[in-house]
């Protein structure tokens, strides 16, 4: 009942301010004088103007539009509704003059053509004028609602970047007081865009005016609204806002802005991916639908930072079922139980098992067949390796050896193992043990139909056992912040875009290749901690110390993507090369494998690397690095090159 007296009050105004247009158009148009002739002609075409221009606006579909939310598309409708109804009119008035010898009494439908024109005028300007008032009050009313509910002020922004992802977030903030943010301007680094204005905002001055602007509007934070800005980019900006004495917020996928999607309810404080500045991953999702769809998909490791991404993602292509192998009982329980409440439909079953474990693997592939693989399952902790270094074969030699002859044997198409840029020239027992399985897996391509392939990339973020949670309990301890080396650098990539291109590199494989992922820009551990300390309201070297603790067993200084040997070549997708050496003979690894059984129980860390560098005559023995204080000019610089030249 309510909706149907809006809707009649809504038509009833716009019957009468197209009503009040006609006679103001007639009254400018004669001076206030209307003679009798005049006003018989203007009470005769009143209904008629009238029932027309508003039958051209339930036409196009005006009426149906929310006045709360009128916008642009919407007058713009408007205005081609009100344009056709006075086209119409020129024309009848065209048509009127000629007849007019024949029919006399026609003059009375012939409107003037002054009158066509400020009635056209008025009557736009007046059923856009009630929409426009009507979305002031609503907002006006949202924002006193909003304040007497959270009795807490909107909090003061200054908006940075004045570019089309900044135009959609001001425009979305006018739109919705509940998001607590009282835009007061934008700054831009753009000098052409100083002092224009963007729906009701000023673009105030540029980055290196934020404090004093702060000071002058009383801004208390300041939003990134930079959709395509890189790590270097917001680490400026941050480091802008700092000086500022402005918290700096941003918009998790920012990115999604241009596509006219924004979720403001998700700002947050910068972070530490954000200053890393990886773009979102984009997805052949046809090829990798082809690939899960309707699969029966088998993870190992599925409780762990890469496998459980790889489990969600999978998921999210609906596969016929979806097996979650994990030796930990909690991880399992808990990636068990977000994807049920995520996928509810989706047929889910968690596995304990140890991949080691010939006849568990092989009575789960009888049982469930699946016919994708994605081994995730590893040990990956470079130094702990080091102290147990038969684990690292029994685990990630003979747990890989297992899990893919069983795929081989049950007639898998696939089988995808995640690999570690740690593999190549390794110094470490882990990087060894990553290597040999490569080796096992290409090995096994050349004599079998599953599809066998590695994927290989650096670091993950925030993934168990990484630098970063090491960091932040530091921090959050008081310090110090310890660094092995100042020139230690590593590449980095975040864990969701880790799984969607070890996802997208199986979809492309045909067997054989060792996919090697675009890891960016080499990052420097102790420029890593000092964003991390910044980030977490301190100092570095001041509230926070940082302390240079010496190169651990096994650790290099860089990591390297590719072998010097390998020739890596461009795929179709920009974010992923592939290499193929030139795999060894099932006999041959054979032999390998005879070496590695007999120390996979050898707690003898050198024995281990002898057996080792028979299979991985690349190994190299691990430089011993010394601690030091003094930041000498990185290696980060020297890096890039170094991978262009092996994956151009």
């Amino acid at each position: 009942m309510l909706r149907f007296a809006t809707r009649t009050t809504q038509d009833l105004l716009d019957l009468l301010v197209l009503s009040a247009a006609f006679w103001m158009a007639f009254l400018l148009r004669f001076e206030l004088e209307l003679s009798l002739p005049i006003l018989k002609r203007a009470m005769f075409g009143w209904p008629y103007v009238v029932g027309f221009e508003y039958f051209v606006l339930v036409s196009l579909g005006v009426t149906r539009f929310a006045w709360r939310y009128i916008g642009l598309r919407e007058i713009t409708r408007l205005l081609v509704a009100i344009s056709l109804a006075s086209f119409v009119f020129v024309v009848l008035r065209i048509v009127t003059e000629a007849t007019l010898e024949v029919f006399p009494y026609s003059i009375y439908a012939m409107l003037p053509l002054g009158v066509i024109a400020i009635n056209y005028t008025f009557a736009f300007m007046g059923v856009a004028g009630l929409r426009v008032l009507r979305r002031l009050f609503g907002e006006r009313q949202a924002q006193i609602r909003h304040t007497s509910k959270t009795h807490t002020p909107a909090v003061p922004t200054i908006l940075i970047g004045a570019g089309e992802a900044g135009v959609i977030v001001a425009k979305e903030i006018r739109g919705n007081p509940g998001l607590g943010i009282q835009a007061v301007g934008f700054v831009d680094d753009d000098r052409a865009k100083l002092g224009s204005v963007i729906h009701g905002l000023t673009v105030l001055g540029t980055t290196a005016d934020l404090g004093v602007l702060a000071e002058e509007h009383g801004a208390e934070q300041a939003l990134i609204t930079i959709a395509n800005a890189g790590g270097g980019t917001i680490r400026n900006l941050v480091r802008a806002c700092e000086a500022a004495g402005l918290p700096a917020k941003i918009i998790p996928g920012i990115f999604e802005l241009l596509d006219g999607r924004v979720n403001l309810q998700r700002i947050r404080d910068v972070s530490v991916e954000d200053l890393l500045g990886r773009q979102a991953v984009e997805l052949d999702n046809a090829g990798v639908s082809r690939f899960l769809t309707g699969k029966n998909v088998l993870v190992t490791g599925a409780g762990g930072s890469i496998g459980s991404e790889l489990c969600r993602q999978v998921a999210h292509f609906e596969p016929a079922s979806l097996i979650l192998v994990e030796r930990s009982e909690f991880h399992l329980y808990s990636i068990h139980r977000t994807l049920l409440a995520e996928h509810p439909d989706l047929t889910i079953t968690p596995v304990i098992c140890d991949v080691g474990d010939a006849a568990r693997v092989e009575r789960i592939f009888e049982q469930e067949k699946p016919d994708v693989v994605f081994h995730a399952a590893a040990h990956k902790h470079v130094p702990m390796m080091e102290l147990n270094p038969g684990e690292a074969v029994k685990n990630n030699v003979f747990g890989t050896l297992c899990v893919a002859e069983a795929a081989e044997r049950h007639h898998a198409e696939a089988f995808v193992m995640v690999s570690t840029d740690k593999a190549v020239n390794p110094t470490s027992i882990m990087g060894a043990t990553k290597r040999v399985a490569e080796i096992v897996i290409q090995a096994l391509d050349s004599r079998s139909d599953t599809k066998f392939v590695a994927v290989r990339f650096g670091n993950v973020l925030g993934s168990t056992g990484s630098v970063i949670p090491l960091f932040k309990e530091q921090i959050a301890a008081g310090g110090p912040v310890t660094v092995t080396h100042p020139e230690m650098v590593r590449y980095f990539m975040t864990i969701p875009e880790a799984a969607q291109l070890v996802m997208q590199s199986a979809a492309m494989g045909a067997g054989g290749e060792i996919f090697v992922l675009d890891m960016g820009e080499p990052v420097r551990i102790v420029d890593l901690a000092r964003d991390l300390i910044r980030l977490s309201g301190f100092e570095p070297e001041v509230d926070i110390a940082i302390e240079f603790v010496g190169t651990r067993p096994g650790e290099k200084l860089f990591e390297e993507l590719g072998f010097n040997a390998e020739k890596m070549d461009k795929t179709v997708h920009p974010k992923i090369f592939v290499g193929k050496l030139a795999s060894h003979t099932w006999d041959e690894v054979l032999g390998g494998l005879e070496v590695l059984e007999q120390v996979q129980e050898s707690c003898d860390r050198q024995v281990v690397r002898r057996a080792l560098k028979e299979v991985v005559p690349e190994m190299l023995e691990p430089k011993a690095e010394a601690a030091t204080g003094e930041v000498r000019p990185s290696r980060s610089a020297l890096e890039p090159a170094r991978l262009e030249s092996s994956v151009a």
